[in-house]
């Protein structure tokens, strides 16, 4: 009796306005709308696939020197103790990392949090308040819209790296904070960092730059664009998720020493969450000096970033809103952009789908990421795939086709 009662599965009732809103999910979005298939499952990759829906841009997941760092340091645990990084004294192997970083990106003092989440929440909610302005780029992270609604802030969005827009914005509501991602995540378009440094400027904003997909992969050794641009000393903060070049798992921060101290007592999400451990440390101390001497993987991922831009532009594909690593298909409708990734992974290509919340309601697009090993074989093989599809995926009836067109008349 007592077996059964313990093993018993129940699933206790949700309430109505749960369920009205699984329902949009269940039944109006994945049913009717995508007949039934989720957007974000495909089916196990097959050898010899080409997978570009990760983020390791230089292939560093595997590294035998980063390996051997971490297993050295699993070997030597001895019972490192687990608390919030905001009981580490002085010293720690965090506070020597948290250091080495800071000096690799050209800035005073940095912050190891969590994950890039955490990083951009916990600061935008110690930099803002009620009745502050926060100006966000249409395309910033979601990470930098949930800070702001965190902090209980008035977020002010303008449109994607629109300058002349941002600037309106600032002259109707004031001095604030300045958001922006240095390469962004759906499209690899590049923000135009000296205009927002000089707008910041002059309208009195800080300005909070997120490296996530620049860091390791841009400036000099590896530093970030912010550093490329000269422009360390007058970006307020800069933030990364480490789980792309970095191929690990935390957020880092750029501030001064007086911030961290005031960072560390006031950012919920840094105050209640554990510090890293200490074969994660090993791993990042090993992938900064990795990184650092990595130019070679560097020219690699530009040149197949610039080959691929090339040949899709030349098969009619408008790949032109971006210019990184990051390549965007954009069918527009969701259906049209699943059917997309289907008929790319008939031909063993697997990219990442990015609809709503991640994109707009109806510029859902199928997201190509590069790295710096792929082959030139496998570049051919994605040009070929790309070539054979565009009539079944309909691309001279894609919304961002349709926009190339305009821009072609102008």
């Amino acid at each position: 009796m007592t077996y059964a009662i313990a093993h018993r599965h129940t699933t206790c009732p949700l309430p109505d306005f749960v369920t009205r809103r699984m329902d949009l999910h269940y039944v109006t979005r994945i049913e009717q709308l995508l007949g039934g298939e989720h957007p974000h499952a495909w089916q196990p990759t097959p050898a010899g696939a080409v997978f570009l829906a990760g983020n390791d841009y230089l292939c560093l997941a595997g590294e035998p020197a980063l390996v051997r760092a971490q297993m050295a340091a699993l070997r030597q645990r001895h019972g490192e103790l687990l608390m919030s990084a905001v009981y580490l004294q002085d010293g720690s192997p965090q506070h020597q990392l948290e250091r080495k970083l800071a000096r690799f990106m050209d800035a005073e003092e940095g912050i190891l949090t969590q994950s890039g989440w955490a990083a951009n929440v916990g600061l935008v909610q110690t930099l803002t308040g009620p009745g502050i302005p926060v100006y966000l780029d249409m395309q910033a992270h979601a990470s930098l819209w949930e800070g702001v609604q965190s902090a209980g802030a008035t977020p002010v969005s303008f449109l994607h790296n629109d300058m002349a827009h941002l600037h309106r914005q600032l002259q109707r509501h004031g001095r604030g904070l300045i958001v922006v991602d240095a390469l962004y995540s759906t499209n690899g378009s590049l923000a135009p960092l000296h205009e927002l440094v000089t707008l910041a400027e002059r309208h009195g904003c800080m300005l909070l730059v997120d490296e996530s997909h620049s860091l390791g992969t841009h400036g000099p050794r590896g530093a970030g664009l912010v550093a490329a641009a000269g422009l360390s000393e007058r970006v307020h903060f800069r933030t990364a998720s480490l789980a792309k070049a970095f191929a690990g798992r935390a957020g880092f921060i750029t501030c001064s020493g007086k911030f961290k101290g005031y960072f560390l007592s006031e950012s919920r999400p840094a105050i209640f969450s554990s510090c890293l451990l200490g074969h994660e440390l090993a791993w990042f101390d090993a992938a900064v000096d990795f990184i650092a001497a990595a130019d070679e993987r560097r020219a690699a991922l530009r040149a197949h970033t610039a080959e691929l831009r090339a040949e899709l532009r030349a098969l009619g594909y408008n790949v032109s809103d971006g210019s990184e690593q990051i390549i965007a298909l954009e069918p527009g409708p969701e259906p049209r952009t699943l059917a997309l990734r289907k008929l790319l992974e008939t031909h063993g290509i697997y990219g990442a789908m990015f609809c709503a919340p991640a994109t707009p309601k109806n510029r859902s697009l199928v997201r190509l990421t590069l790295n710096a090993g792929l082959t030139r074989a496998q570049l051919d093989r994605i040009v070929h795939a790309c070539d054979e599809i565009r009539g079944q995926a309909g691309l001279e009836e894609w919304s961002s086709t349709r926009r190339l067109r305009k821009l072609a008349l102008v």
